[in-house]
């Protein structure tokens, strides 16, 4: 499988929202309203809609849950780890250490879903559906709560209010209650969701930025060492663990190695952190993207 190939039209489209708000009137401004319709409206319609569309066989489901609940637990044990350990824990201020650790454990739903549907068919977006349902409300726990805890600011509420967590709750239930979209209603909903991937793709580049990166070398090394080399590594043991069947094992290894979120220096910002620093993370995560999905997928996935 050529690998390149594979990645590239995902990557081009990063590529194109970094150099159409870089060098064009389209600047940072817009994308902001961008990133508020995808992570709003489109992709939760896209994720209801995955999670809907085909019954969930909640015997199979089960191993896929416990393995996105056991790999995002992983890691965000892991990143909290790190001021902790001998030698690094000096050189890790707290107070960035809060705002960045969800670097390490946040993933890139859009490259994601874009990369299972390719890989797998309807069965990987399945998939990596569950995968995102189950995760996304751990993962924004982990990465709230420190936050929350140094700046003093109340994370239930935002918990409860997400978008992505309403989205597959509503989708989950539905599912199991033998809901469906209307078939009528279907290829509005469907192009709704589509549009979602390459607006937040886009919207990803137009986020990137590599300023203060300077900062905190060691903490930058260690949260990036966790999302794209030792979280593939723990998902191919869980494979492993639980008798994953092939297809959940390439989806679980892809989910795995992917970018980090492109929204998470917009929370650090909006939470009083360091937004800079945040950003030049998520720039250089989804650089990283290009070797850790090939490692994953290619040398874990091709071992297994």
């Amino acid at each position: 499988m050529h690998f390149v190939q594979l990645l590239l039209p995902d990557f081009s489209l990063i590529l194109c929202g970094w150099l159409i708000c870089r060098y064009t009137a389209l600047n940072r401004t817009v994308w902001e309203q961008v990133e508020g319709l995808v992570y709003f409206f489109l992709f939760p319609v896209l994720l209801f809609q995955s999670i809907v569309r085909s019954p969930l066989d909640l015997g199979n489901a089960s191993s896929m849950v416990a393995a996105g609940l056991l790999l995002g637990a992983s890691g965000i044990a892991l990143a909290y780890l790190l001021p902790h350990l001998p030698g690094l824990g000096r050189h890790v201020d707290a107070r960035e250490h809060a705002g960045a650790a969800q670097v390490a454990f946040r993933f890139n739903s859009f490259i994601g879903l874009a990369l299972a549907e390719r890989l797998a068919g309807p069965q990987g977006l399945l998939l990596i559906a569950v995968l995102i349902g189950v995760s996304v409300p751990l993962v924004n726990l982990g990465a709230v709560w420190p936050m929350a805890r140094h700046g003093r600011t109340g994370f239930a509420r935002a918990l409860l209010r997400n978008p992505l967590i309403i989205a597959t709750a509503l989708g989950l239930a539905s599912n199991l209650a033998g809901l469906r979209v209307p078939g009528w209603m279907e290829p509005t909903v469907n192009r709704v969701g589509g549009a979602s991937v390459p607006l937040g793709l886009m919207a990803a580049g137009a986020g990137m930025a590599l300023g203060s990166l300077m900062q905190q070398k060691a903490l930058a090394a260690g949260l990036l060492a966790i999302r794209h080399l030792l979280l593939p590594l723990v998902a191919a043991l869980l494979a492993w663990a639980l008798q994953l069947d092939a297809p959940q094992t390439l989806v679980l290894l892809l989910f795995s190695s992917l970018p980090t979120a492109s929204s998470c220096y917009v929370l650090a910002s909006r939470m009083g952190y360091n937004g800079p620093y945040v950003a030049g993370l998520v720039t250089l995560s989804t650089i990283l993207g290009m070797t850790s999905l090939p490692f994953a997928i290619g040398v874990l996935g091709g071992n297994g």
